[in-house]
């Protein structure tokens, strides 16, 4: 019987624009009212729709402020002492403090505004300059980081409570020119700044007491401005090596950095909204290559449409019909945090998110890291150190099979997210196997490995019980493998004992031959499924850091790792990988992870 939908039809959606993965991605910078007098390294304060930005170089040192209302800027009270490279915070030009600072010589005094007039209140425990961070209100901020002098950077940071100022948790990385914000000052953030000598992307939030580090700016920079808070801010400007000016601009989610669209003007040492949000936001002044007057305004589409993977719509705008897809040719690798340990024949599992790699060499080791997406942590050790096993399942969930112990090993240990414990042995003791990497514990196979030869056994786990099933067409070990279930999965490269390219699907009752691998390699990091895979590094025999997509039918080559390596380990998704240690051609630490962002493609007629 036809479908309704094959006769009728149905309906497509149509939009004016293209869908976007978040508020921030929509948003552009435009021109603002001009500040009446040149300003850089000055001290800002409020959001963009009531902000304040004092002192600064005009290009010498001043003690002018001015006031924005969202459309112009007005003067405002003089300060009692003229500085720049201080911090400033508060909610709004009627209710700032300006702390710290450059007069010329570094100090500590602070100054508060009530929107007419500023008044002297108690200084800084630490004086300090060369650019901080700050955030909060008027009567509960803080601020962080600086230098006093310029060679000597600050970690420490300091609350106000309205009248006196106290010292709590320091930052992890002391730095000077840099950003902060934080409508409240327990839920600030600081990010980028000068290391001496190098800029960074190190990114900090608050909780009122600690620091704890978070995702990178994908640019390091020095003398960049902010807006927003520890959940969603907004970063732009700065400085990069070798002294490049930017006007980049990225916004933060809570975990991790994206670029958005850049400033107009390309510029450093600007006025920000510390206090703003990552929708609306303020850049005033800076330095091009002279102090400038120049202010932009940073809007973010209060109303949009969110990208998901298998919309198709009409843009209305461009005459297109569009369809969203996850690009993996576009997809790339990005350096993650390195192993404590450098480890080759390392084995892993679980996501790029919630990795968990065990084992390894040199030495033979029992262990165990988790990953959480930014920051490795140890875990519980593995009952027997192994070397070139294989890993199945989740973080908090996971199998280790076989490997070298040093006899190569037919034992079974499970994880349950802090130990591990051995349950079952499989048929036949092997290492430099594969497996359904992204199978569960209860439901896998496992194929292919060195049992004294290359070997074309394959074994499946039901929980409880290993079974033998129909073997390999091809016996080889040093294999790759990707899989959600016993019953699906992939097995690709290897040693026959040559190196191989050969890629065979398992339907759950026998093995085919499929599209081999554009690259003959062995020792390569796999993760994905039957359908959706990518198998990168290895063997060549020299390393290799190419990287292949699989559609299901064919392999293409993709973005390379950063790192060429081998006897790495892989995890994860098509769309969101780990590759982990190897050797490269020394062993290494390495972390990598494989990126795949959601595209809108145009749908053209063939």
């Amino acid at each position: 019987m036809a479908k309704y939908s094959d006769i009728k039809g149905f309906t497509v959606q149509t939009l004016s624009s293209d869908t976007i993965a978040s508020q921030a991605l929509g948003g552009a910078w435009a021109s603002g009212g001009s500040l009446p007098a040149a300003k850089w390294l000055a001290q800002s304060a409020g959001t963009q729709t009531s902000n304040l930005i004092a002192g600064g170089g005009s290009p010498s040192l001043v003690d002018t402020s001015f006031e924005y209302n969202g459309t112009s800027w007005t003067a405002g009270g003089a300060m009692n002492t003229a500085r720049l490279a201080g911090s400033g915070f508060g909610a709004s030009n009627t209710a700032a403090v300006v702390a710290g600072g450059n007069e010329p010589s570094i100090g500590g005094k602070t100054e508060t505004y009530n929107g007419t007039s500023f008044t002297e209140a108690n200084d800084l425990n630490t004086a300090r300059g060369e650019v901080f961070g700050g955030g909060g209100t008027s009567t509960a901020g803080v601020v962080f980081g600086g230098a006093n002098p310029a060679s000597s950077l600050k970690n420490e940071t300091e609350t106000w409570d309205g009248s006196s100022w106290t010292e709590t948790g320091n930052l992890n990385t002391a730095r000077m020119q840099m950003a902060g914000a934080g409508a409240a000052y327990t839920a600030s953030i600081a990010f980028g700044g000068n290391t001496s000598p190098n800029a960074t992307g190190a990114t900090e939030i608050f909780n009122g007491s600690s620091w704890t580090e978070t995702g990178d700016l994908n640019t390091a920079r020095e003398g960049l401005a902010g807006s927003g808070t520890s959940t969603s801010a907004l970063a732009f400007s700065g400085l990069t090596p070798p002294s490049a000016k930017v006007g980049v601009t990225e916004n933060f989610d809570g975990s991790t950095w994206a670029e958005v669209a850049d400033l107009s003007t390309t510029r450093y040492l600007v006025g920000g909204s510390p206090s703003g949000t990552s929708e609306l936001a303020i850049a005033a002044g800076g330095y091009t290559t002279t102090a400038v007057t120049n202010t932009e305004e940073w809007t973010a589409p209060a109303v949009f449409n969110q990208i998901h993977e298998g919309q198709l719509y009409f843009n209305s705008t461009t005459n297109t019909f569009k369809e969203t897809i996850l690009d993996v040719p576009a997809g790339s690798w990005a350096s993650g945090e390195n192993l404590p340990a450098s480890r080759a024949s390392i084995i892993g599992a679980g996501t790029a998110t919630a990795g968990l790699v065990f084992g390894g060499n040199p030495p033979l080791t029992t262990d165990t890291y988790e990953y959480d997406g930014s920051s490795w942590t140890s875990g519980g050790a593995l009952g027997t150190a192994r070397q070139d096993g294989v890993g199945v399942g989740r973080q908090t969930s996971a199998l280790g099979l076989g490997g070298q112990e040093p006899a190569r090993s037919d034992k079974v240990e499970q994880y349950n997210g802090t130990a591990w414990t051995e349950i079952a042995e499989f048929n036949t003791a092997r290492s430099s196997q594969g497996a359904s990497g992204e199978g569960s514990v209860t439901d896998t196979i496992m194929f292919a490995g060195n049992t004294g030869s290359q070997s074309a056994l394959a074994e499946t786990w039901n929980g409880s019980a290993w079974t033998e099933v129909s073997d390999l067409n091809t016996a080889r070990y040093d294999v790759g493998g990707a899989g959600a279930t016993s019953t699906s999965a992939i097995c690709f490269a290897g040693g026959e004992p040559s190196r191989s390219a050969k890629t065979e699907s398992w339907d759950g009752s026998s093995w085919t031959e499929v599209g081999d691998l554009n690259e003959v390699k062995d020792n390569v990091g796999g993760a994905g499924t039957k359908s959706a895979a990518i198998c990168f590094g290895g063997g060549t025999p020299s390393v290799t850091a190419n990287t292949e997509a699989w559609n299901g039918s064919s392999w293409s080559e993709i973005g390379n790792l950063g790192t060429g390596r081998k006897q790495l380990s892989g995890s994860g998704s098509v769309s969101s990988a780990l590759a982990t240690g190897g050797e490269s051609p020394s062993v290494t630490n390495a972390t990598e992870q494989w990126t795949v962002d959601l595209s809108n493609k145009t749908i053209t007629s063939s």
